[in-house]
């Protein structure tokens, strides 16, 4: 269970908390031993972010809708032939679409979108699996992309019209074009993101991973919040693309890029970002699956970003670039001091977000 503790007269205080779920060792609390990405040292501080938003009253990013735009989600009862994953909670499901199939059920036969929606949305502190970083939120799967993980600009500004049309506050894209496309190719996707942002949405995008000095769209679009991917050790990944317009980094795992950083340098490998999601073939089920990029990235800042809005710390609905702004301030100031191409504005950091007062960079 997860509680925090009240200070006699001065309201609630937030603690650390740490869930009871397994992870690989099977004991309670094993999950830290593989989400580096949350509870260490170049992780996003969750422990601390879940004891605020409990003191706050809104446990795991409670009353928040974050969309999820992706290979769709394998959640629990969506295909009468095929498992949901046992570490989603139905309850916090909301209903989706599948751009692909057009159909009503956005139901995950990849990987890729469930290992996503399970950084932000996992069960948290029942015994199962890993964590989730924004546990308690509502989460609505929206299918935009194939089981190849492929897709259509066409069908990803639908996607993204949806989500904004049916109540999402926070939109997660962890997806890119692998070439700069035409621009005729995608007027409508821009006009999307553009509708999203003014409508009170905040669009999250991963940079891409091409390891070049030039963000990937969507991410570059204007009006989205494009999110670089670091490895355990605190460097830029290799593979991570960087430069103008990138605004925060995140954990996506693998291996360091070479950034004037002593101790950051190509050749080593690092841990990847774990989740439960569909188990590589020929096996069937569920597993703890370690991917790596700015895929893995982005969902730790749409997740923040739904910890900041419920927590309150902004007040009531607030509009995407103050919640943009206040992960850009309580970011970890990573490589040359302030903001840099190669991380933004550095590490998002979910306790210093999502903490009372004025913002702070840790």
């Amino acid at each position: 269970m997860l509680t925090a503790t009240s200070g006699a007269g001065t309201g609630a205080v937030a603690r650390p908390l740490v869930p009871d779920d397994p992870g690989r060792s099977g004991s309670a609390g094993g999950w830290a031993e593989l989400q580096w990405n949350f509870a260490g040292p170049y992780g996003v501080d969750a422990p601390d972010a879940w004891g605020n938003l409990v003191a706050a009253g809104a446990p795991g990013g409670q009353g928040v809708t974050v969309a999820v735009l992706d290979t769709g989600v394998a959640y629990p009862g969506g295909d009468e032939s095929e498992p949901g994953s046992p570490d989603l909670d139905p309850d916090l499901l909301v209903p989706g679409y599948d751009f692909v199939g057009d159909d009503d059920d956005p139901f995950d036969r990849n990987g890729h979108g469930t290992h996503v929606a399970s950084t932000i949305a996992e069960r948290t502190g029942n015994g199962v699996g890993l964590t989730g970083l924004a546990y308690g939120v509502r989460l609505m799967p929206v299918r935009v992309l194939d089981n190849y993980g492929e897709g259509e600009p066409g069908a990803i500004a639908r996607g993204v019209r949806y989500a904004v049309d049916h109540g999402a506050q926070v939109i997660n894209l962890s997806l890119n074009f692998v070439s700069d496309p035409r621009p005729a190719s995608v007027h409508d996707l821009a006009d999307a993101l553009a509708e999203a942002h003014d409508r009170g949405t905040l669009v999250v995008v991963g940079a891409g991973n091409r390891g070049e000095d030039s963000v990937a769209y969507p991410a570059s679009a204007p009006d989205v919040l494009a999110v670089g991917a670091t490895t355990d050790s605190g460097c830029l990944a290799s593979y991570s693309d960087y430069g103008e317009g990138l605004d925060l980094v995140a954990p996506g795992g693998g291996g360091d890029a070479h950034a004037d950083d002593p101790h950051c340098g190509l050749g080593r490998i690092g841990a990847r970002v774990f989740q439960v999601t569909r188990a590589a073939a020929p096996y069937v089920g569920f597993d703890l699956a370690g991917y790596q990029g700015t895929s893995m990235a982005a969902p730790h800042v749409a997740a923040t970003a739904a910890l900041v809005i419920a927590s309150g710390v902004l007040g009531e609905h607030p509009s995407p670039d103050a919640v943009a702004d206040r992960l850009r301030a309580t970011a970890r100031d990573l490589g040359a001091p302030g903001p840099d191409p190669l991380y933004g504005w550095g590490l998002v950091n979910a306790a210093a977000a999502t903490a009372p007062g004025a913002p702070h960079r840790p």
